[in-house]
């Protein structure tokens, strides 16, 4: 029995994008690879489900920073309304 063979995320990464690129069949780039052709498949199929992921990550990073940066603007806002409503008091006596 033969020892399973362990790759890289480099090295999946690489046979990927070679599988994306289109200028050599899956059969091409497994014979070069050394690895099978269901393997390249599987890794071409999971490079394109992260690159959605990339991509909505990245909006979703943007929307969530953005609101938070609201939500603490919000809290200084009313931190500074109770400030100047005690010294506005302060004042009339």
């Amino acid at each position: 029995m033969t020892a399973r063979r362990r790759f890289t995320g480099e090295f999946k990464a690489k046979v990927a994008l070679e599988g994306l690129r289109g200028d050599k069949t899956i059969q091409e780039i497994a014979v070069r690879h050394k690895v099978h052709p269901n393997q390249v498949r599987a890794w071409k199929q999971r490079a394109v489900e992260g690159m959605k992921e990339v991509f909505t990550k990245g909006a979703e990073r943007t929307r969530g920073d953005h609101e938070r940066e609201i939500r603490d603007l919000h809290a200084k806002i009313g931190e500074l309304t109770v400030e100047r409503d005690y010294l506005a008091k302060g004042l009339k006596w």
